[in-house]
């Protein structure tokens, strides 16, 4: 399983940008075993783990879902909000009991859109945890179901 830390919102946004999301955070406690959400649903939140393990999961035809990474503290959760038509490209799972940050996925997004400087930092925040995530995704899968994984045999 790939466990190499995704870009923090820490370390991705200045402090300004920072306090102004945290304004609009919600902490909430995630029992172990609850689906955050499922590939193809609405994805209208996201979060930021304060503690615990949360899996992304990927379906794979006629198999069962394939887990891509574990995410844990710092880490975001979900990035299908900010990009259209905002539905969950994976599903999650708390495979610990997770206390996070929680997101409205449309109060961030508008408040981009009236902060273009606070817009573009979140989005180059999102686009690198995006990055990532294929990176994370397509090595998995190829150590998954590849026959000879994601290394360079012949």
């Amino acid at each position: 399983m790939i466990t190499t830390p995704t870009p923090s919102m820490l370390r991705a946004l200045p402090a300004e940008h920072r306090q102004r999301l945290m304004r609009v955070a919600r902490e909430v406690s995630v029992p172990q075993g609850t689906r955050l959400f499922e590939e193809g649903g609405k994805a209208d939140r996201f979060w930021i783990i304060r503690t615990g393990t949360v899996e992304l999961d990927m379906r794979v035809p006629g198999r069962r879902a394939a887990v891509i990474e574990s995410l844990r503290h710092n880490e975001l959760v979900g990035w299908s909000w900010l990009f259209g038509p905002h539905s969950w490209h994976m599903g999650a799972i708390a495979t610990t009991p997770v206390r996070a940050y929680e997101f409205d996925a449309t109060a961030i997004r508008l408040m981009c859109q009236d902060d273009p400087a606070l817009g573009a930092t979140v989005a180059l925040w999102v686009g690198d945890v995006l990055a990532h995530r294929l990176r994370s995704a397509r090595t998995r899968l190829l150590d998954l179901y590849a026959p000879y994984g994601a290394g360079t045999h012949a």
